[in-house]
């Protein structure tokens, strides 16, 4: 099963919120599943739910400090669900083969019967009595059984399990852990947006107030000039006798 893709991570970024981002992802993906993995037929959403189970706790063992006790739990409860999920595979891995397995005993016997029938108009029912694999039918239908019976137990506590923590919010309070973490993210980032705001214009009003200050000495300058220049005497003009 490929995994959902984690939209906004940023290498760069703090890990909790990179982290949260994850777990919101990978906890939505497996709660996904629940429906149709919760009826006892539906093989391939349980093996789907236990795969994503494992991303879950994977993710979780390296980030879990992050959402605190609801991390932790949920990082527990993750891989028991893995485990029960794991189990249940296990059985549908095996009864197909031991399934298999007897009807090729069936079929290999069958041929033998045949052939020593020769050329006899019907078959002898005793034949079948001295069937090469006949010792063997038994101990794997016996197996079958077991491995069914088994998956059926094993059915019944995943639903159990999965009911119960729904019911305890084991995974509600890691989402609502993970929302939090998002949460001061976004108030970090709405804070730095506003101290580079306040630094802009601070920047700008003290260029304002430099501009402002070479204006005014200009203007100092200017009338010191002019004042100097209509206290000067005139170029020519007579003295006064003494």
């Amino acid at each position: 099963m490929k995994a959902r893709r984690v939209k906004k991570l940023d290498p760069a970024g703090p890990l909790a919120e990179n982290a949260a981002r994850i777990v919101r992802v990978r906890l939505d993906e497996m709660r996904s599943f629940a429906p149709k993995a919760l009826e006892i037929e539906e093989i391939k959403a349980q093996h789907n739910m236990r795969i994503a189970a494992k991303r879950l706790r994977y993710v979780l063992e390296a980030t879990e400090f992050c959402f605190g006790r609801p991390g932790e739990t949920a990082r527990r409860r993750a891989r028991d669900l893995q485990d029960v999920l794991g189990e249940m595979h296990d059985c549908d891995v095996m009864l197909p083969r031991v399934r298999g397995h007897l009807a090729e005993l069936h079929a290999q016997d069958a041929e033998t019967i045949r052939e020593r029938a020769a050329d006899a108009p019907d078959l002898d029912p005793r034949l079948v009595g001295r069937a090469p694999h006949r010792t063997a039918y038994r101990g794997l239908e016996s197996l079958a059984v077991y491995l069914e019976a088994r998956r059926r137990l094993l059915f019944e506590r995943f639903g159990g399990f999965w009911r119960m923590n729904e019911e305890r919010g084991t995974w509600d309070r890691l989402e609502r852990a993970a929302e939090r973490q998002l949460g001061r993210a976004r108030e970090r980032r709405r804070a730095a947006r506003r101290a580079e705001r306040a630094r802009e214009e601070l920047a700008q009003a003290e260029r304002a107030e430099r501009a402002a200050l070479d204006r005014a000495r200009r203007a100092a300058a200017e009338l010191a000039d002019v004042r100097r220049s209509t206290k000067a005497p005139a170029h020519g003009t007579p003295r006064r006798p003494q």
